[in-house]
C-alpha cells in the first residue's frame, strides 16, 4: 500500500526480527538496509551488481542488495553479516576469514563471509576449484582471493 508521501509499506524478518518499514518505490534494498536499518556491514560499491560487497542472504538464497528493490523483498527473510554472529561469538567461518588473514581493508568481507555462507550449505566439503568458483562473484581490490579461499576451506574443515 502506498501511502500519500510515495512510501510503500512492507515487512521484512531481518536477521531473526519482524520489521514493518516504509520504502520508496525506487529504494533498494542495499539502501533500506544502510539507510533506514543502519545495518552498515553490507558494503555500497559498484551498485550494479558486479562486485558482490552487498551480499545478503534473501529467502535461503545469496543476492546483491544492490539489484533489488526494497518493495520486492516484501514478506522476504533476510540475513545480513550482522546476523550471523548476532549473540556474541563469531561463527568459524568469520573465525578463518580472521586467522586466514582474509581480510586486509576488510571492505569486501561482508560478502565475501556470506557468500562463503552459501557455498558451504550447499557444498559443505568443497575443492579447490569450488570455492574458487564459487565465490566467483565477489571481488576483493586487496588482492586477498589465496587467502578467502585458504578460510573457506578452513572453515569446511573445522565443520567435520
Amino acid at each position: 500500500m502506498i501511502d500519500q508521501a510515495g512510501a510503500v509499506r512492507i515487512e521484512l524478518t531481518v536477521n531473526g526480527r519482524q520489521r514493518p518499514l516504509e520504502a520508496s518505490p525506487h529504494q533498494s534494498l542495499l539502501s533500506l538496509l544502510r539507510d533506514d536499518l543502519g545495518l552498515t556491514g553490507t558494503k555500497a560499491c559498484c551498485l550494479v551488481g558486479e562486485c558482490g560487497a552487498c551480499t545478503v542472504s534473501l529467502n535461503g538464497r545469496i543476492v546483491d542488495s544492490c539489484l533489488i528493490l526494497a518493495v520486492e523483498a516484501d514478506g522476504a527473510e533476510l540475513t545480513t553479516i550482522e546476523g550471523l554472529a548476532a549473540d556474541g561469538p563469531l561463527t568459524s567461518l568469520q573465525r578463518a576469514f580472521l586467522e586466514e588473514g582474509a581480510a586486509q581493508c576488510g571492505y569486501c568481507t561482508p560478502g565475501q563471509v556470506m557468500a562463503a555462507r552459501d557455498l558451504l550449505g550447499r557444498i559443505p566439503h568443497p575443492t579447490k576449484a569450488e570455492v574458487q568458483e564459487g565465490m566467483g562473484g565477489n571481488l576483493c581490490r586487496c588482492g586477498c582471493y589465496y587467502q578467502i579461499t585458504e578460510a573457506v576451506l578452513g572453515a569446511a574443515a573445522a565443520a567435520d
